[in-house]
């Protein structure tokens, strides 16, 4: 069964980085479009930044500047790069991918940024 698989998060202080992955395994699946959402506690999950499989990039826009979405072809995984983080980024992430059919969403990581 194909599932992907998150890594990455942790604890940071504010200013640092973190860079979050998410890898499918367990089959094939032809990523088209890519999202990185993400859930604070008591909040909405929210979209953070989506790469389409055109290749152009959304960002809300309370990460733009700071957040990179990018993907790894070759290795079927796709990244959140994050810098300048900020206590307000604290929330789990979640990747989704999106293929010719469904979509696939990742199990989350949690990130915590402390001031």
């Amino acid at each position: 069964q194909v599932q992907l698989v998150e890594s990455g998060g942790g604890l940071v202080q504010a200013g640092g980085s973190l860079r979050l992955s998410c890898a499918v395994s367990g089959g094939t699946f032809r990523i088209n479009a890519i999202g990185w959402y993400r859930q604070a506690p008591g909040k909405e999950r929210e979209l953070v930044a989506r790469l389409s499989s055109a290749g152009s990039t959304n960002y809300a826009d309370s990460v733009k500047g700071r957040f990179t979405i990018s993907r790894d072809n070759a290795k079927n995984t796709v990244f959140l790069e994050m810098n300048s983080l900020e206590p307000e980024d604290t929330a789990v992430y979640y990747c989704k991918v999106t293929g010719a059919v469904v979509s696939i969403w990742g199990q989350g990581t949690q990130v915590t940024v402390s001031s």
